[in-house]
């Protein structure tokens, strides 16, 4: 019985390491372009599903949003939070560890909208996950 509980809490710890907060926040930016960047950030130790995400989401772009790369409205990024020179970007983000967010630039202004417990929720469902990512960038493309 100890045995389980402890395994219990440990799949817990684990599982909440991880994630972060649903929130949206709107900061200044010197960025004048007008896009949407969907970011995946990552530690340098990766769990199945954190690699499951950036593999989900660059796909998502690959496959949905190909006219909107080429013109310049949609991009995919990958930031290594342990990498000492994006470390003022992951904390701009208050990215920690595996993160996925949709930043809207418009205006001189970001939206950052935090879709890291979704990712976390979907990762592994490579339709699911796709789906619902492919939903909220093109919510957010109506807007610019």
């Amino acid at each position: 019985m100890k045995y389980l509980k402890f395994l219990s809490f440990l799949f817990l710890l684990i599982f909440t390491a991880c994630q972060g907060q649903d929130n949206s926040k709107t900061i200044s930016t010197t960025d004048t372009a007008t896009k949407i960047e969907v970011i995946d950030f990552y530690g340098t130790h990766r769990c199945v599903t954190c690699e499951a995400i950036e593999a989900n989401a660059k796909y998502t772009i690959e496959n949905f949003f190909q006219e909107a790369v080429k013109e310049g409205k949609v991009e995919f990024k990958t930031v290594n939070v342990d990498d000492e020179k994006n470390y003022d970007m992951a904390e701009r983000f208050e990215a920690t560890g595996t993160a996925l967010f949709i930043n809207v630039i418009k205006d001189g202004k970001e939206q950052h909208i935090d879709l890291t417990n979704f990712a976390f929720a979907k990762g592994k469902n490579k339709e699911a996950f796709s789906t619902k990512l492919k939903e909220k960038i093109s919510e957010q493309l109506k807007t610019l």
